[in-house]
């Protein structure tokens, strides 16, 4: 009983640091491509086979096939890439995660490695003041902490070799039988849904090959049950997103059950037979062969897809048909807070729901203009006041969003694009809530006496054209520049502002020279007036943030 407690515990601990190992190792990486990640995705919008490559060389990149998963989900969920284009990430990201089970087989002495590559790591990481050192060496230490893992895993299954009943479960999942290749497909389909890393279960599945514990057959059979398990990551990513999110969750698992189905009837008759010839030395030496028959897997399901990837989009969205879309939105549509993105990516996505908040400002403008002049109904009136409530909401979820983002490790640029959207979208909130302030004034106002004087509304609604001129240039500047702020400042802010700020100052003191005829009606003529200069100083503050400075 003691043994089998000691063999859990280093396994476990093993497969842990291997777990943290991956962490550690696909955040640096991400933090060292930094934009490079966005402009390698932006390459599978060209052509099918490049949005192959680009799965394939961003997983291999951040070392992660579900990073790479989840971005494409994201991205279909903020238009950033269609369902066609999604697919050729994903099947080139299935293909990139191969390597790390060619990493695990060539790696020489996986505990000496470890803690060499550990201790390089360190040294950059706590001793060299530049960010890019710091990247590089939690880059190390998470590859280091992968070896290490290996290291302890090979360690604790040792023993096994010396005690019958583990070997004897071990081999009822003899993958020379049909049988036994079921269990293999749903043991290691369940253990990879589980821990969410199909390296995980390669680098367990290579090292109880290499001890003996179970055969070369049974460890390559295991491929075709983690490469559907792996799919769960996707299915994450897409629970209570978006149709296009969910979407692109079921092309990645159809694709690899696909592949599965085609694959593993040849298995024992052609795959096995043709690794064995390639590699003599596949008895003694499993793990390059293992490899080759991971990678062989997702290059011939690729070959047979990427003719038909455009039929199989269509297949998918015939299967989940969208769903009708209401007049309101009522939570995020682009970003999803359950889920753990890259920073970078994060940012993107948060950047769309702040283009959302600016659009719904500038229409709320229209109401509110339609709402001075007399000539906007009820329901356009109310609109406002139930969108000014739905940004309330959008901004209280982009701030908890990008709040979590920033307790994790960010690069210099992208946290400073972290805080440049959380100023910009409670400003915008602050938009929202003048627009309503404006309503409510109307409302007092002529209850209080009827409508306007003609020569005061036409003040108020030339202030508000002013207004809406400037919101629609702050909004082209920020849609053209994205999170990287500076790219295109707005022209000639600063004396848009004050143009607008010099009429709402005179319409102030023509205001209140009235203030003896109809103290009420004037009260509600300040209120419009000093809300119209709060849009304005928020529009100033969002063109200063946007131009790469401070609000003030």
């Amino acid at each position: 009983m003691k043994d089998i407690l000691t063999i859990i515990l280093t396994v476990a601990g093993g497969l842990g640091t291997f777990l943290l190992g991956m962490k550690h190792l696909s955040e640096g990486l991400q933090a060292l491509s930094g934009r490079g990640l966005k402009k390698a995705m932006s390459l599978a919008t060209t052509h099918r086979l490049a949005g192959v490559m680009t799965g394939c060389i961003s997983t291999i990149i951040v070392q992660s096939s579900s990073i790479i998963t989840v971005i494409a989900v994201g991205f279909v969920s903020s238009g950033l890439l269609n369902l066609t284009q999604a697919i050729n990430v994903i099947i080139g990201s299935n293909i990139g995660t191969t390597t790390t089970a060619w990493l695990i087989a060539f790696v020489p002495s996986v505990g000496l490695l470890g803690l060499s590559v550990i201790a390089i790591g360190a040294i950059l990481y706590f001793f060299v003041n530049k960010e890019s050192a710091h990247n590089l060496g939690l880059a190390l230490m998470g590859l280091g902490f992968v070896f290490m893992g290996l290291h302890w895993m090979k360690e604790g299954l040792e023993p096994i070799k010396n005690n019958e009943t583990i070997l004897n479960t071990f081999r009822s999942l003899d993958a020379g039988t049909v049988g036994g290749l079921l269990k293999c497909f749903l043991v290691s389909l369940l253990f990879t849904a589980v821990v969410q890393s199909s390296a995980a279960t390669t680098a367990i599945a290579m090292t109880l090959s290499i001890q003996g514990i179970i055969t070369f057959e049974t460890a390559a059979a295991t491929v075709f049950g983690m490469n559907i398990g792996t799919t769960v990551t996707a299915w994450l990513a897409a629970f209570n997103s978006t149709t296009e999110a969910k979407r692109t969750a079921i092309a990645h698992t159809l694709f690899n059950v696909v592949g599965t189905l085609v694959l593993i009837p040849l298995f024992i008759p052609v795959m096995l037979p043709l690794t064995k010839s390639i590699f003599p030395n596949w008895a003694s030496e499993p793990a390059a062969p293992m490899a080759a028959i991971h990678t062989a897997f997702n290059i011939v399901t690729t070959i047979l897809f990427i003719p038909f990837v455009k039929q199989f989009a269509q297949f998918i969205t015939w299967l989940i048909p969208a769903k009708a879309k209401g007049f309101e939105q009522t939570k995020l549509t682009y970003i999803d807070k359950h889920v753990k993105l890259s920073p970078q990516i994060a940012c993107e996505q948060a950047f769309r729901e702040v283009l959302f908040m600016a659009n719904s400002n500038v229409e709320m403008m229209t109401n509110v203009k339609n709402a001075i002049s007399g000539t906007a109904d009820e329901n356009e009136v109310e609109h406002v006041f139930r969108r000014e409530d739905i940004l309330d909401r959008v901004q209280q979820e982009i701030t908890e969003f990008l709040g979590r983002v920033m307790t994790t490790r960010l690069p210099l640029n992208v946290a400073d694009q972290a805080r440049a959207l959380l100023r910009i979208t409670d400003e915008l909130e602050s938009i929202s809530d003048a627009e309503c302030t404006v309503v409510k004034a109307l409302k007092r106002f002529r209850s209080s006496g009827g409508e306007y004087e003609s020569e005061a509304k036409e003040v108020v609604l030339d202030i508000h054209a002013r207004l809406s001129a400037f919101a629609e240039a702050v909004n082209v500047s920020l849609k053209a520049s994205g999170t990287e702020m500076g790219v295109k400042p707005v022209a000639n802010a600063d004396e848009l502002s004050e143009d607008i700020r010099t009429r709402v100052r005179d319409a102030r003191q023509a205001a209140l020279l009235t203030v003896g005829d109809a103290p009420m009606r004037t009260l509600a003529q300040l209120d419009i007036l000093n809300a119209c200069d709060r849009i304005r100083s928020c529009y100033l503050n969002i063109s200063q943030t946007v131009a790469g400075g401070k609000h003030v």
